[in-house]
């Protein structure tokens, strides 16, 4: 738009100025000694065509010199002002991308005069309020549901094992019991996942540095029986790797993958663990294929391709979501990809805490045999 009004200015100023020239042929007058008398006395036709191309010229010379400097500010001071004006967009949109479910507590709070950008911000902080408000409630009925539920579950499982030790004959009275029993366990198991994924979602209580290798070392101690007794083995290596979070629920996370691992494998199968190097954590297991398409379905909440190892499927479909919402809830992230010949291999990514540097340097690492090296 500037270019173009500058160019019609200059048209027009050009025509002007050949308007205003001196034409091809001049009249003069001179007075003579009898009076004034008009004499007519031609002009060189060729000096005044060549004064009216000079002219011209460099009038066309020096308009495109003063319209190039001008579209030069004018892009300059263009730039400065667009960029000023579009600054409370950028950051509506650096908001926009730093949101999700468990960080709704962004706003924008645009300071200045009011005008349509401000307008805009109070309208799009306005809704993340909203949003706020639908996500807090959300979590916190599943929350209130959950421990609710947990109080008659525990009572009826009580019954059911007060039945079960009993002298009873009859054969179906006691399976029928046993059905129950293990349904008792099942519910609660899903009531005690989905009050661990309402916490995790609804973000961190505390963060302290926590030694994810020493969580992770705690969970292979505890899971060593359960997979002695499958006929698998746990292989280990424990680098020190120190994170920013919330024991309680980096020690679910990394229990939920073990115990995956093992519930999904085959007897005489291999579980891996592993804590630092470029990852904060990995953990894989043989077992039965996994379909390249199915592996993002794992991480949502109910979600079995299969049933476990015994063929129960005791397992209630959480157990990957809450690791995908602790990870989250850490600021990391989680990604599942089939090995070659059957089983999974899990890969959890998390920040390193600012106190790694702090870490002492005979803290080795750690194996599955137990053994201590340097890192």
């Amino acid at each position: 738009m500037f270019v173009l009004s500058a160019t019609v200015l200059l048209a027009i100023n050009y025509l002007l100025v050949r308007a205003a020239l001196p034409p091809a042929v001049a009249e003069g007058a001179e007075t003579g000694h009898s009076g004034p008398t008009s004499i007519v006395r031609p002009i060189e036709a060729d000096t005044v065509a060549e004064y009216r191309i000079d002219v011209l010229n460099t009038l066309l010379a020096q308009s495109s010199v003063t319209l190039s400097i001008t579209l030069l500010l004018a892009l300059l001071v263009g730039w400065i002002v667009a960029s000023r004006m579009l600054r409370p967009v950028r950051a509506m949109a650096a908001t926009a991308r730093r949101l999700s479910a468990d960080n709704l507590d962004q706003r924008i709070r645009m300071q200045g005069p009011r005008d349509e950008l401000t307008d805009l911000a109070d309208t799009f902080d306005k809704m993340l309020d909203r949003l706020s408000a639908s996500f807090d409630s959300q979590r916190r009925f599943v929350a209130n549901a959950s421990h609710e539920l947990r109080t008659p579950l525990a009572a009826q499982r009580t019954l059911v094992e007060v039945a079960l030790g009993r002298d009873t004959s009859d054969p179906s009275v006691r399976d029928l019991c046993g059905r129950l029993l293990a349904m008792n366990v099942r519910i609660e198991s899903m009531i005690e996942g989905l009050l661990v994924l309402a916490r995790s979602d609804r973000g961190l209580d505390v963060q302290e540095p926590v030694r994810l290798d020493q969580v992770a070392a705690s969970v292979i101690d505890a899971q060593r029986g359960p997979a002695a007794r499958a006929g698998l083995r746990i292989h280990s290596e424990l680098t020190p790797q120190l994170v920013d979070g919330e024991r309680v629920l980096l020690e679910r996370l990394v229990n939920n993958l073990v115990d995956n691992a093992i519930k999904y494998n085959h007897p005489g199968g291999q579980v891996w663990l592993r804590v630092g190097g470029g990852t904060a954590l990995r953990v894989g297991n043989t077992g039965p294929t996994v379909p390249v398409t199915s592996t993002s379905e794992l991480f949502e909440p109910f979600r079995q391709l299969r049933r476990g190892r015994d063929g129960s499927g005791h397992g209630v479909g959480l157990g990957l979501s809450i690791v995908a919402s602790i990870a989250s809830a850490h600021r990391g992230s989680v990604h599942a990809d089939p090995r070659d010949g059957g089983g999974l291999d899990v890969v959890v990514r998390l920040p390193r805490s600012a106190s790694a540097s702090f870490l002492h340097p005979e803290d080795g690492r750690r194996t599955s045999s137990g053994t201590r090296a340097q890192p």
